[in-house]
């Protein structure tokens, strides 16, 4: 099995290296806008014309005769970001994101060496084209072979994505099924089997810290010494968030993934739920305040990456991700099979109006999560998937 991989570590550039690296990345981003603008024009005459990658790169050595400061990059770094670009444009043709935009100054600046790289790992240091060997902060080994390494800008410091390559032919997994409910409340994910684990919530944790350095950026001068170092100090608090948040989801994730093959889910749509509820003028939404704050709960959890990550560390250990149809997973009873509203009145708690089944509301989706993906699974995962319905059989599960 071929698996495709990253390792990300801190990069411990010196002073001239992290000047040339800032360069690198503004060359990129200046042939990434300059080609962008030019494409614009170019469809805007005949409404016909489509990016190619090849003129796109034709005309670089035409632009560093004229642009010496381009000389100074390294071509395929150059080259590299024409292919972002041709990756936006193939993304936008086939619907899968907006129509690309302008890259800022400071905003997700990145670079990318698909060659030339050398690792020492005794050493802790990585030689990229251009720059010669440059430390970085090693916190595991590093399998497979080198395809590409990026560089990223994190705040005021940078980080390195090392792209790597194996052939690993993994065990059998052991025959396990789990069903998992996620919510923004007190557990973060529930396992039909009882098991759960607790949010960290760490933009809950840091809000407060957050708003009180976003006020007094506020009160300084635009520009001035003390609000650059207060936006450090911001962007540093936000990427803690960030880190703490991939650190949890990761961890939960690879626990989930060693202990079962098979894996049911919810087929939440996230960015649908996290809508804003605040309407328009002529029809202003109702309870805005309330969804607000249930937004907040619901993108701190990272539902899409840690759904993201159970599914690759799966798929490397032989199992499998199955998504269901969440409707009336909450509300279904897996004692009787009645389907109301009224079997949730509230938020944590479950009591069937019919036969007086109780139990954890989360819980008790997750139980229905795992009876409609073997549903869906003895189907051959084919076709919709049909709601719980009044009348389904209970399935004799462990709970």
């Amino acid at each position: 099995m071929l698996i495709r991989t990253a390792f990300k570590f801190e990069l411990k550039p010196n002073g001239r290296q992290a000047r040339q690296i800032s360069q690198f990345c503004g060359c990129a981003r200046y042939v990434y806008n300059r080609t962008l603008s030019l494409e614009k024009s170019l469809y805007a005459k005949d409404n016909k014309h489509s990016f190619r990658y090849t003129e796109a790169a034709n005309r670089l050595p035409k632009w560093k005769s004229k642009h010496p400061f381009l000389k100074e990059c390294h071509s395929q770094v150059l080259q590299q970001s024409l292919k972002d670009l041709d990756r936006a444009y193939t993304n936008f043709f086939e619907k899968r994101a907006n129509f690309p935009k302008y890259k800022k100054k400071f905003r997700h600046d990145s670079i990318r060496f698909p060659q030339g790289v050398e690792l020492d790992e005794v050493k802790q240091k990585i030689r990229l084209p251009k720059l010669g060997w440059v430390g970085y902060r090693k916190s595991q080994d590093i399998i497979g072979t080198i395809k590409n390494v990026t560089v990223i800008r994190r705040g005021d410091k940078w980080d390195v994505s090392i792209q790597t390559e194996y052939e690993d032919n993994p065990p059998a997994p052991t025959p396990s099924e789990i069903g998992i409910d996620v919510g923004g409340g007190k557990r973060f994910a529930t396992l039909s089997n009882g098991e759960f684990f607790e949010p960290i919530s760490p933009f809950k944790r840091e809000r407060e810290k957050l708003a009180k350095l976003q006020r007094k950026l506020s009160r300084q001068k635009k520009g001035s010494r003390n609000s650059r170092k207060t936006k450090i100090k911001i962007a540093r608090l936000h990427h803690h968030i960030a880190d703490s948040r991939r650190d949890f989801l990761h961890k939960t994730s690879t626990q989930i993934a060693q202990n079962h093959s098979t894996v049911y889910v919810e087929d939440l749509k996230v960015s649908n739920m996290s809508a804003s509820a605040a309407g328009t003028i002529e029809n202003p939404g109702k309870k805005v305040k309330q969804k607000s704050s249930l937004n907040r709960s619901i993108l701190d959890q990272g539902w899409y990456a840690f759904f993201r990550m159970l599914s690759y560390k799966l798929e490397w250990s032989g199992g499998k991700l199955i998504k269901v149809d969440p409707r009336n997973t909450s509300r279904t009873c897996p004692q009787c099979g009645l389907v109301s509203a009224e079997n949730r009145k509230t938020q944590a708690s479950f009591a069937c109006v019919a036969c007086g089944y109780r139990a954890n509301a989360d819980l008790v989706g997750a139980i229905n999560v795992l009876r409609a993906g073997r549903a869906r699974l003895a189907c051959g995962m084919s076709g919709a998937v049909r709601p719980l319905s009044a009348g389904t059989q209970r399935d004799p599960l462990q709970h």
